[in-house]
């Protein structure tokens, strides 16, 4: 029994032993991967501790200069991009103070569908002339059938009628009893002023259309109105061929000037305190002085001058009835471009006659510019760099006669006032042609976008 216990004994402290071999073994191996990651550790720890506090300190100043550097590049770029925006309103605002500013809209300007014109028709007889208001929100037409009508431009409604008035009737709300040839409105859309046949001005408050004064004192047909910029003075000329100056806002005349040899035709002004004259058959274009009480005369035209417009406070454009538009620069006396034929010829052959201009608008500091006749389109112009060359760009077809034409503020849209007659007379009556405004769209060519780096 106790041979046998020990054998037994032994055999077990010999397994036992096996055992702890094995246990060894697998606790030798754990060992052996957990200390694999702790070493790793360490090595990074090394590394770390390898840098010195110097070392880390100067490491970190780098960074904070490389932002703080990237951040004044930033800074610099956006402040370029502000100087540059604000150097060329700058140089636009000097160039405009001195009448030279020239923006090139014209070659952006698209030729409209003729479906998006749109026509207002209320007057009986031939538009004579229109004004917008400075918002752009509404337009004025008068006609030869002695009313005037404002007009809303989004909706194309009527928003007021100033209806004719019988001559020499007692008790009739203030109007107009005969032609009116021209009307002017402040830059503040204040004051709307309309001239007539009857030798009359006669002062509206544009919003409402109440009437506020009649100014007397011309003894022939006012011909032309026109503020001046910024201000409620009021320059007018007549066939009586004296130019007149108004105070609107203190209900006062002023002073006349006298100059014309023949009726004057019409009249426009900008912000200096002068104005500028169409002489009809005297063949003169006149820019009067008003403080000086001088005036620079004109020669060009070989016809009678019957529309003038401003395009800057040094340029102008001009139109007669021999054909011909002019671009004029205040600083020489001769046109420094003369178009001849500018809208064609009619007649027989042999005996062909050109066909008179009879209105003509230009974009306020643009190379825009605008001419009408009756031969059935508003033809639209670029004016060359300088002012030195008139290039057409496009024609509008408008049958009648353009007796008016007008940009909005903004070059959006074009208003043109469209007659069977002739503003000034009755010489030729196109049946065909509807008394009506029409309001043109005057689209842009997208700019495409600037390419990305």
């Amino acid at each position: 029994m106790v041979i046998y216990f020990q054998a037994d004994s032994a055999g077990d402290r010999k397994k036992s032993k096996g055992g702890g071999k094995m246990n060894e073994e697998i606790s030798s191996d754990s060992e052996s991967e957990s200390l694999a990651p702790k070493k790793i550790e360490e090595e990074e720890e090394e590394e770390e501790l390898e840098e010195t506090v110097q070392e880390k300190k100067l490491r970190l100043a780098k960074l904070y200069l490389e932002q703080l550097r990237q951040q004044e590049e930033e800074k610099a770029e956006a402040r370029e991009f502000e100087e540059d925006q604000v150097a060329g309103r700058l140089k636009e605002d000097v160039l405009e103070q001195r009448g030279r500013l020239q923006k090139s809209v014209a070659k952006e300007i698209q030729a409209p569908v003729p479906d998006d014109i749109r026509v207002l028709r209320g007057h009986q007889l031939s538009i004579t002339c229109l004004v917008i208001t400075p918002d752009d929100l509404a337009i004025f037409s008068a006609a030869k059938d002695c009313t005037i009508i404002k007009w809303s431009v989004e909706s194309g409604q009527k928003l007021h009628v100033i209806p004719r008035i019988k001559k020499g009737t007692e008790g009739q709300p203030p109007g107009h009893c005969s032609h009116i040839l021209c009307m002017a409105i402040s830059s503040d859309g204040k004051y709307l002023a309309s001239g007539d046949c009857s030798k009359l001005i006669l002062i509206w408050e544009a919003e409402s259309c109440r009437h506020l004064y009649t100014f007397t004192g011309h003894r022939d047909a006012v011909s032309g109105l026109a503020f001046r910029r910024g201000t409620h003075q009021l320059y007018s000329t007549s066939h009586d061929r004296s130019v007149k100056v108004w105070n609107v806002a203190e209900n006062s005349y002023v002073e006349t000037l006298f100059g014309h040899q023949d009726a004057v035709a019409a009249l426009d002004a900008l912000s200096r305190e002068c104005c500028v004259t169409a002489g009809g058959r005297d063949g003169t274009v006149r820019v009067w002085k008003i403080p000086e009480e001088s005036q620079l005369v004109f020669y060009g035209h070989q016809g009678s001058i019957d529309c003038v417009h401003l395009i800057n406070e040094e340029h102008m454009v001009s139109g007669a009835d021999d054909g011909s538009v002019a671009l004029w620069g205040l600083s020489k006396k001769r046109p420094l471009v003369l178009h001849r034929e500018a809208h064609g010829l009619q007649g027989m052959p042999g005996l062909e006659q050109p066909f008179w201009v009879s209105s003509v608008a230009a974009l306020l500091n643009t190379d825009l510019v605008a001419t009408g006749s009756h031969n059935n389109c508003v033809r639209l112009w670029q004016c060359g760099e300088g002012f030195r060359r008139l290039d057409p760009l496009f024609d509008i077809p408008l049958v009648g006669f353009i007796n008016s034409l007008k940009f909005s503020s903004t070059g959006d849209f074009l208003v043109a006032g469209v007659g069977q007659e002739h503003r000034l007379g009755r010489w030729w009556r196109i049946k065909e042609a509807r008394n009506s405004v029409c309001i043109i769209p005057l689209r842009r060519v997208a700019r495409p976008p600037a390419s990305s780096s």
